[in-house]
Parts: C-alpha cells; structure tokens; sequence
C-alpha cells in the first residue's frame, strides 16, 4: 500500500497524506479525519526510514526509566498510559536509563546527536533538575511530568503535574468535617523530598492551620513500608495521638495501616488514614485505602500536546486536579 493510493481513496494530493503523516497541524480537522479514516481502512503503514530522510524525524519519543526499581508504584501505570498516548499520536516511545543529576546528561547528549528521538518527556524530577533547563538552552523539545520548583524565575520548558496541595488540603477538611480535631502527617526523609513531597505536606499543614488543629507529623526514615511503620508508631505513641493520619503516598499509607493493625487498633474506626495515586496498593489492602487518584490518561495527553504544540504557544504549566476516592480505610461520606 503506498502514500499515492492511500491519496486517491480519501480524494486528496499525496501532499495531503503527507501533511497529515508529519505535519498534522497544517491541515484542517475534517480533511485529516478523512485521511486517517483512508489510512486506515488500507491498513497503510508508513515506511519509517524514508519519512525520517524526508523530514528528518525519527518517529521517536525518549523517556528515561528510572534506576529505582519500583520507585514509585504509580509510574508502571504512568508508562503505559504516556505510551498509548505517544502511539496515538503515531510515533513510539523510546526507553531508556541514565545517571541522575548533571551526570545524566551525557545520555540526553547522545541522543540529540544522533537524531534518535524528535523530543523528551521528563519525569522523576527533582528540585532544581538540570535536565530542563539543559533541553531549553539547546532549542529541543520536551515536556515534563512534575514540577522543578526552581527557587529564582520560571521553571524552563512546559509541563504537566497534579495539584497535590489542594487535594491534601481537601482530604483533612472532609477529615475535620467527619469529626477528626487531631490528623497527623507522614512523608518521607529523602534527598528528593522537596517538590511533590512538600507539596502535598504544605496542603496538609495549610488547612490545618486555616482550621486550628495542631500539625503532629513524622518523617518515615525510609519509602518503604517498614519506614512507614515506623514514622506511625512515633505518632501514635505521642502524648495525643491522631485519629486521622495523611500519607504521602500509598506506600507510605499501607505501612500506616500495618502499624495500626498490629496495636489492635481498626482503620477506618480508631484511626482513620489516607494515601496518595490511587496505586494497584489502595485496592489491595482489607476494606480498601481511601487516596487520591491522578488524572493518569489526561496527564499523558496534555503532556504529548505540549509537544505538538507550536514553538511559544504551549502553556507554560498545567495543574490538574486530583480525585479523592473514598474506600474503607478512611469512610469519608460513606
């Protein structure tokens, strides 16, 4: 099946199919629909080495894995979500690892020389991440999943990431409305704790605040969920114990939820607790882990959107909001 046939059966120049493979901006929605309809009704597949000659596009998206295995439970369905997402777009993801921090780079570096990817989507960012500001300087395209929170100006390049602060804020207001006067927080005590960490730490301490409630909190030593445990019983054996504590993360939250159990006390009735994703965990654990759920699908879209869009049209950030989801840990209106 060729680009010329292909053009005859959706009544446009071969230019047209051509526009639609590489430039799809350049045509208007009703005549692309038309072409991709054509496209694949012939089950027509584009030579990839003679359309990176001719528009010197590799088709390609690079993404970097991070070295941590299972460093965040919620990125597996991350990945799969930005993948379909690159694909639905009609190019593919390109997979690869790098050292963290400046170190890293050299990868990037690689990459752009050799014209394997046409742009970046970043994620696993950190404070002051170097990969941004690296990427803008040399005019290539990227967008990232999460914020540098950069101390001095704006964050370079655009991205997307979930409002974290609103939806911790959100979760200890229905907590004080169900009648929690003591909610507690546990994050953890990293290198990489600032950004979403704090984040969702400075919702917590925020409403708190606005509502008069002290701030107990703990540090767990370690993202694991014996750390978790850990962080749990300092507050549980303080002179006032929370009956509501606010996890970071769904990790985080599960250990919580072991530690309670081992006291003899119930989650969901003595002490109420909550996470963060809405990872494969919330659902795995008895009677359920009340989170928050991030917009996964949307993310990956918005994100292959900035790409697309036109050099200084795109946002310079987008903030979603997050979904609280309520299961058994944490009976919020239930």
């Amino acid at each position: 099946m060729t680009l010329r046939q292909v053009a005859a059966h959706a009544g446009v120049s071969h230019q047209t199919v051509s526009n639609v493979l590489n430039a799809p901006e350049r045509v208007d929605p009703a005549t692309r629909s038309r072409v991709r309809e054509a496209i694949e009704a012939l089950g027509y597949r584009p030579n990839r080495t003679a359309r990176s000659l001719a528009t010197r596009q590799a088709g390609l998206i690079g993404y970097c894995l991070s070295r941590h295995s299972g460093h965040s439970l919620y990125m597996d369905a991350f990945l799969h979500a930005l993948t379909a997402a690159v694909e639905a777009s009609g190019r593919h993801l390109l997979l690869f690892t790098a050292p963290e921090g400046e170190a890293g780079l050299a990868t990037y570096a690689d990459l752009v020389a050799q014209q394997a990817v046409d742009a970046f989507v970043l994620s696993d960012t950190v404070g002051e991440d170097p990969r941004h500001a690296w990427l803008a300087g040399r005019g290539i395209r990227f967008a990232s999943f999460g914020r540098t929170w950069p101390r001095h100006g704006r964050q370079a390049g655009s991205w997307v990431d979930v409002d974290g602060h609103a939806a911790c804020a959100e979760l200890v207001t229905r907590l004080h409305h169900a009648g929690h006067d003591r909610i507690g927080f546990i994050g953890w005590d990293s290198p990489d704790a600032g950004g979403a960490g704090s984040d969702r730490r400075d919702g917590w301490r925020s409403r708190c605040r606005d509502l008069g409630l002290p701030e107990p909190e703990a540090r767990a030593d370690s993202d694991s969920l014996e750390g978790a445990a850990r962080a749990a019983a300092e507050l549980l054996d303080g002179r006032e114990p929370p009956t509501a504590i606010v996890a970071a993360t769904d990790l985080l939250a599960v250990g919580v939820l072991g530690e309670v159990r081992r006291r003899g006390s119930r989650p969901g009735h003595d002490v109420w607790v909550t996470g963060f994703d809405d990872s494969l965990l919330a659902t795995s654990v008895e009677n359920g882990l009340t989170t928050v759920r991030q917009p996964t699908a949307e993310i990956a879209t918005t994100l292959v959107g900035l790409l697309d869009a036109e050099p200084g049209t795109a946002e310079a950030g987008v903030l979603l909001p997050g979904q609280i989801v309520v299961r058994g840990s944490a009976p919020l209106g239930l």
